[in-house]
């Protein structure tokens, strides 16, 4: 065995198989929902060869998005580059944990806003990015930023980014076939089959509402799974559920300033509401999160 073999810390592997294969069961089993959604309102719109470009169309799209939402995502939040000599400790800290992962080193961006948050893109782990504010940097203690960073790596090492890009994408593209088939029977006149008829309105009600559910439902199953997987890269959840409190502290009052199309990338979410909005939130209650932490 050589020195790196003696020296390398890997982070531990979960006991819990059991889990994770019923998280991935669970997060598979809604895109399938979404995937059979949208399938349907193409059928309505017109019959079996609609139903079939519906879903030639959602795979370019999902093809697309794949390859340059990243770009997209780092535009938008006006993050830049950081290479080791600028920012040292953030550097070092990101290559460590992304050792322990078994994960190459993914690209460093930071953003220039004093609102503390985080998030992770890329198409897959070799070519992924860790993105950082200042506002984190200054308010995170290095235990703290330790287990953001390892929250986000676990996103990069469970290919969260592209599950959660297959999602957006076929959730955009519903309710966009939800908008073609309302202009169809607002054009193409009235059914004489009024069950039909009736049918195909409630679809375009309900497609687009049904469809955000499940993204979102998606979207929060894996930040569940992140804090897990984030916990073990650390080699605790302390760090994770100390930095959360603080993030869910200091966003009342410096909130971050994000796109909604960007928003279930970040750690803590940038839009929040209550009540039946809370329905439509990216990421789970913080003291769910906490919770879960303190327990593990």
């Amino acid at each position: 065995m050589n020195t790196h073999q003696t020296l390398r810390r890997k982070a531990p592997t979960s006991n819990n198989v059991g889990l994770r294969v019923w998280n991935y069961l669970k997060t598979g089993t809604l895109l399938a929902g979404l995937t059979a959604l949208f399938g349907a309102i193409g059928y309505a719109i017109g019959g079996p060869g609609w139903a079939a470009a519906a879903l030639i169309f959602a795979g370019l799209m999902n093809f697309a998005a794949y390859w340059y939402s990243d770009r997209m995502v780092l535009h938008m939040s006006g993050a830049e580059p950081v290479s080791r000599a600028e920012a040292p400790r953030l550097y070092n800290m990101i290559e460590r944990l992304a050792d322990r992962a078994e994960l190459p080193m993914p690209q460093v961006y930071l953003m220039h806003d004093p609102s503390p948050n985080a998030f992770a893109t890329g198409r897959n782990p070799e070519n992924a990015v860790v993105a950082v504010t200042t506002g984190i940097l200054d308010l995170m203690s290095p235990k703290e930023l330790e287990g953001v960073l390892a929250h986000e790596l676990a996103h990069i090492k469970n290919r969260d980014m592209l599950i959660m890009t297959v999602a957006a994408a076929v959730t955009g593209a519903i309710s966009m076939l939800s908008q073609i088939l309302g202009l169809s029977m607002l054009f193409g006149g009235s059914s004489d089959d009024e069950g039909g008829g009736l049918g195909a309105l409630a679809m375009i009600i309900l497609a687009p509402f049904m469809a955000m559910l499940i993204q979102m439902s998606i979207s929060r199953g894996r930040e569940y799974e992140a804090d897990r997987v984030g916990s073990e890269i650390a080699g605790s959840p302390r760090g994770l559920a100390d930095a959360l409190e603080r993030l869910a502290w200091a966003q009342e009052r410096v909130p971050t300033r994000a796109a909604p199309a960007t928003a279930h990338l970040y750690i803590m979410q940038p839009l929040s509401g209550e009540g039946v909005a809370s329905w439509f939130s990216t990421h789970p209650p913080i003291e769910e999160r906490v919770r879960r932490l303190r327990a593990l």
